[in-house]
């Protein structure tokens, strides 16, 4: 070959040639040495491992297939049914559709134009009332082989049954184990199998731009991947101080709730809980629980049923540039105390309003909803140091925690109780039970939550506190069981339950 037709030589007498030679064997190299790396570290072991997200390890290929091969089994989509209360049945079988009262304006406008007004009934005459059974759909994930698996709270509340459909498409009954509304996390678990695929949550927490693989079943579409990063952390989307969602631009829908967020080592990171629309679809703004908080709570829930948290009793605001200024501080770290609640453990221990809380047990507090999820992290009983602010000096003031009042636990029968009237729908007469433990003497006598005590003994109670004294009495004067009355639905009921039983 004459030496001036090399391309080589070419590029010796041309700079611009010899440029884009380099690029060429640049890029050769980085493709071998990648497909080097990916046959390095492409083999996951053969088999159905139980822990999924143990096997899935470094890989690094471009997509994301192999990843969700092996977590997409422990995704399970969530169905329930729930009471809506009574309505308007109807003699026909063309009347469904929105409850305008036969006759009115409304009525005889829709039906002229062939649709129809009034329920479905099931029988009976028009105007007959009867309770509709409603449905609804979201997603969850087993993280143990033995059935436990994690959804969200707002997916299972008022359920009146449960089941859930795994990924080979089997479909099984569950029940919900406890519910955290703060958080929006619910437990479930189903019986009678220990081999469920399951995955684990992860250890450390994402940063902002790594990537997120999430699974869920949108709109009832039963696994549905989808991708993207997580695009900002420690978001408050609804003014609860509980809040603090990691935000992910993977794209997510109705039907996602519960779902898993997964890192590429095939941890979950997240648990979706909320998306940010205009018009009920996703604009690739979505809400994650994050995994730190996810397995603290689903630990209490798993262990008792509902999560206690610590109380301070204090009313606390965010310290704004104003309050910095004329309170003498040097930057807006902390909370301030607007109020100290009578009895509260915060009045035990001396502090007063105008006292700015900068850190609790040496870690720095970033504002009111740091300190609540501080404060809520530690259980009732518990010392905590708090260093404060008072006239522009530093203090450390010790405080043992209590319980918030209202909701107490009556742990004897697995329950948990709140006044009737503090609870939407319950009424005003009684107690409701707003969670049971599972396997618990409460649960074993048919007591669900939302159930309303009305007398224990005869006598009728209106506060968790009455009910609590009112079975160490019983107890203690030798009783074995305790008849108890209540009101489930629209019927009244007695229950003997048997006293001291766990």
């Amino acid at each position: 070959m004459d030496q001036d037709a090399s391309p080589f030589a070419a590029a010796q007498r041309s700079p611009r040639r010899r440029r884009l030679v380099l690029t060429a064997l640049l890029a050769a190299i980085a493709l071998g040495v990648g497909l080097a790396a990916s046959s390095m570290h492409g083999g996951i072991a053969a088999g159905a491992p139980d822990n999924l997200s143990a096997q899935v390890g470094s890989q690094r290929h471009l997509g994301f297939a192999d990843l969700v091969a092996k977590v997409k089994p422990a995704v399970i989509s969530v169905r329930i049914k729930m009471d809506q209360g009574p309505v308007l049945s109807s003699d026909s079988d063309d009347d469904e559709g929105l409850p305008f009262p036969p006759g009115s304006p409304m009525d005889k406008f829709l039906r002229q134009f062939g649709f129809p007004t009034l329920p479905q009934g099931q029988g009976g005459e028009r105007g007959e009332h009867r309770r509709q059974v409603v449905t609804g759909e979201g997603s969850g994930f087993f993280i143990s082989a033995d059935g436990y698996a994690v959804t969200n709270n707002h997916v299972v509340d008022h359920a009146r049954s449960v089941e859930i459909t795994t990924d080979d498409g089997k479909t099984y009954p569950a029940k919900v184990v406890g519910t955290d509304k703060k958080t929006d996390l619910a437990l479930l678990k189903v019986a009678n199998r220990d081999d469920f695929p399951f995955v684990t949550f992860a250890d450390k927490a994402p940063r902002i731009g790594d990537w997120v693989v999430v699974v869920g079943n949108p709109f009832g579409l039963s696994e549905t991947v989808t991708a993207g990063i997580v695009s900002a952390k420690g978001r408050n989307v609804d003014a609860d101080p509980y809040d603090d969602f990691i935000q992910i631009d993977a794209p997510v829908n109705q039907g996602n709730s519960g779902g898993p967020s997964f890192n590429l080592d095939g941890q979950v990171v997240g648990v979706t809980t909320a998306i940010y629309s205009v018009a009920g679809g996703s604009v690739r703004i979505g809400f994650a629980i994050p995994a730190e908080t996810a397995k603290t709570v689903i630990a209490d829930l798993k262990g008792a049923g509902h999560v206690t948290r610590g109380w301070l009793g204090t009313e606390i605001q965010q310290l704004t540039p104003s309050l910095v200024e004329s309170l003498g501080m040097q930057s807006p770290q902390g909370a301030l105390i607007a109020e100290v609640k009578e009895g509260s453990p915060a009045m035990s221990a001396h502090l007063k309003a105008g006292d700015v809380i900068i850190a609790v047990n040496g870690e720095q507090v970033n504002g009111s909803a740091d300190l609540v999820r501080k404060i809520g992290a530690l259980g009732p009983g518990t010392d905590v140091e708090l260093q404060i602010l008072r006239n522009g000096q530093k203090e450390t003031i010790s405080v043992t925690l209590g319980n918030a009042p209202g909701k107490q636990q009556v742990s004897e029968l697995g329950l948990s109780l709140a006044p009737a009237n503090s609870v939407a729908g319950a009424g005003d007469r009684g107690v409701v039970v707003t969670r049971v433990k599972l396997e618990s003497a409460a649960a074993e006598h048919g007591i669900q939550a939302g159930d309303v005590i009305l007398d224990v003994a005869g006598k009728p109670v209106s506060s968790p506190d009455q009910v609590r004294k009112d079975l160490q009495r019983y107890a203690a004067s030798g009783e074995h069981h305790v008849l108890i009355r209540l009101r489930s639905g629209d019927h009244t009921r007695f229950v003997a339950l048997p006293i001291g039983k766990a």
